[in-house]
């Protein structure tokens, strides 16, 4: 039985990927808009209420892989070395990212990746879409901040601006790549920038949040 589960659980992720693949293909050969979720059924030869047992939205066929990263910022405070801040651990981890060209950082030069980029980038509606994996990253960090003792609203403050900046650093990042620039090229700059803006949150965030999280 639970070889049999096994199995089913394997062919669902091996579907759910199929078809962001093969959607992901379509928008980017046709443009997002000029592709319907039958156009993307009907290539991956699915019927749409089966696509759409998959992915709630035509939008979510593309940022489905933003929801790996959800709790990821809440999962690097929850880990942080004792006596690092959550502005420190969230720096520290961009700062590794960056080294390690991770696309997450828009510190990647891959073709594929900037296709991707451009692709969310350039569409109004998957940027309106993010916004709902934004709101869930605040929530997840917000809730880790809370369980270290820190008051509901205080926690929900910093945890926007935390998810705010990083959001804007790899969207910065891919600018300077759209424009012409290299990985290697961007780096100092892309490091420079993430020095500067996790700074700015440490002179306020720190400050505040400090006092507010019992010590072991």
């Amino acid at each position: 039985m639970e070889n049999t589960t096994g199995l089913r659980e394997s062919k669902k992720l091996r579907t759910r990927r199929q078809l962001a693949a093969t959607a992901l293909e379509l928008f980017l050969e046709r443009g997002f808009d000029a592709v319907s979720v039958a156009d993307v059924a009907a290539a991956a030869e699915v019927s749409k209420p089966t696509l759409f047992r998959y992915f709630p939205s035509k939008e979510d066929l593309v940022l489905d892989r933003f929801a790996d990263h959800q709790d990821e910022a809440a999962r690097i405070v929850r880990e942080r070395p004792a006596g690092r801040s959550p502005v420190g651990a969230l720096h520290q981890h961009f700062l590794t990212a960056l080294a390690e060209r991770d696309p997450i950082t828009g510190l990647c030069d891959h073709p594929d990746v900037l296709a991707f980029q451009g692709l969310v980038y350039s569409t109004e509606s998957l940027q309106s879409r993010i916004a709902h994996y934004t709101a869930r990253e605040v929530e997840l960090l917000a809730a880790v901040l809370e369980t270290e003792g820190v008051a509901p609203l205080p926690a929900r403050l910093a945890a926007i601006h935390l998810v705010a900046v990083r959001h804007e650093l790899g969207r910065e990042n891919f600018r300077r790549i759209d424009a012409g620039g290299t990985a290697d090229e961007t780096y100092p700059a892309a490091v420079t920038e993430a020095d500067r803006a996790f700074g700015m949150l440490a002179d306020g965030l720190d400050r505040t949040l400090d006092p507010l999280i019992p010590r072991a």
